[in-house]
């Protein structure tokens, strides 16, 4: 991950909001998840996996070095209410933004994140010093619990006790999260991934179909409307 100085977009950033970030040699900004806001040092803690040039690039940058960074952008999870106990699901690269989640709410949360293997297996420490009981999955069972995400969610929901879930991650996941979670009659929060061409809602690239109050069907910008939405407003 990187680190950013950047006092003003710390302060007014949430969890789940993101950063549309202009990585070095390449033209297109990529968006990239809030990790961590310090609001006390003024930083942002920015998490991403190196993919391509742009994203190598970015993890090549120094101590010292300016970067061109728009944000915080979208809406992120609603935390104003109370909660009993919430669950956090994430999966892969969908882990970081629930980090910022998990400091809010504390010994209040339950964090299941799952990864292909061991080797990508990131942020359990931070989960578990923000004081949340943290489950780890992995697909071939090198580390943790074998399986996804999905099974222990399962299992939590059915111990009882928990009233919300924020859940960030590959499609999939979401929606099977999404579907466990109206099962058992459970708020949850869902935070979406698309390719993002500007970040501010001005082009159509990460238009999503959205269930409307009578039924219908609209569509809204992950990176504007989002990237967080409700479970049962997304037609996965």
């Amino acid at each position: 991950d990187v680190v950013v100085a950047c006092p003003e977009m710390a302060q007014l950033a949430k969890a789940g909001q993101f950063v549309h970030i202009r990585c070095p040699g390449v033209t297109l900004r990529r968006p990239i998840s809030i990790c961590q806001a310090d609001k006390l040092w003024g930083n942002l803690r920015l998490g991403f996996e190196v993919k391509g040039e742009g994203t190598k690039n970015l993890a090549a940058l120094n101590v010292g070095d300016n970067v061109d960074i728009m944000g915080p952008l979208g809406n992120g999870f609603d935390l104003s209410g109370h909660c009993q106990h919430a669950l956090l699901v994430g999966g892969g690269i969908g882990v970081p933004p629930l980090v910022e989640v998990a400091t809010s709410l504390g010994k209040r949360a339950t964090a299941v994140i799952g990864f292909r293997d061991q080797s990508r297996v990131i942020l359990e420490k931070d989960f578990r010093n923000q004081g949340c009981d943290v489950r780890v999955c992995t697909d071939d069972g090198s580390y943790g619990k074998k399986g996804f995400v999905t099974q222990e969610v399962r299992v939590l929901l059915a111990q009882g006790g928990i009233d919300i879930i924020y859940a960030c991650g590959p499609k999939g996941m979401l929606q099977a999260v999404a579907a466990i979670a109206e099962e058992f009659g459970v708020r949850c929060e869902v935070s979406l991934e698309e390719r993002m061409a500007c970040g501010i809602g001005a082009c159509l690239g990460c238009a999503t179909p959205i269930r409307t109050a009578d039924g219908g069907m609209t569509y809204k910008h992950v990176c504007k409307d989002g990237p967080v939405f409700d479970a049962k407003e997304v037609i996965f």
